[in-house]
């Protein structure tokens, strides 16, 4: 078995490995992948211990317990500490911070303070790493005015340029018109 030591000096198991399987009879899997490794008359299948190890051995891999509950256990012929590489790369993957996206909405016709007011917001969202989405909704003929929009959103990055940097344009969509602020790194 594959020991890993925990923050009590006690030992956990991860996966059996060859010799450790105390299992007699396995299902071994992933041999379409080895083809050319173990031969063309080689199938996924039930397989004594003894054979299994032959084949890994032969092979230059290891026999590794993926599942143990199952009747037969689980096995597959692969190199460990790549196979523990991946796993760890794997988790750290799923734990990687995801970025929020907080929508901020503006109206064509907006005046100066409320403007300030939001921008204040967008700051305080762009300082804790989160990224602004600026939305101006045009309702009924206040779409012919779509200049007035994008100049306000050009207005609000423009005030936010210390915070971070815009990552898409003002883009129409629609009836609405918004403008995404990603974090700078330096903050």
């Amino acid at each position: 078995m594959a020991l890993k030591k925990t923050k009590n000096n006690s030992h956990k198991e991860l996966h059996r490995v060859n010799k450790r399987i105390t299992a007699t009879k396995l299902r071994l899997v992933g041999l379409v992948g080895l083809v050319g490794l173990v031969g063309d008359n080689m199938k996924n299948g039930i397989y004594s211990l003894k054979e299994a190890l032959a084949i890994a051995y032969n092979i230059g891999l290891d026999l590794v317990e993926i599942n143990p509950k199952t009747d037969p256990p689980i096995c597959r012929i692969l190199e460990y500490k790549k196979f523990l590489y991946e796993q760890k790369k794997k988790n750290q993957k799923s734990k990687q911070e995801k970025i929020i996206t907080k929508e901020l909405r503006l109206s064509p016709q907006i005046c100066e303070h409320d403007t300030l007011f939001k921008i204040k917001h967008a700051e305080k969202f762009l300082k804790s790493k989160e990224k602004v989405k600026f939305t101006i909704f045009f309702k009924g003929r206040s779409i012919i005015h779509k200049d007035k929009g994008k100049i306000l959103l050009l207005k609000c990055a423009n005030s936010l340029e210390n915070f971070g940097k815009i990552e898409k344009m003002p883009i129409m969509e629609g009836k609405k018109m918004f403008i995404i602020i990603t974090p700078k790194k330096n903050n």
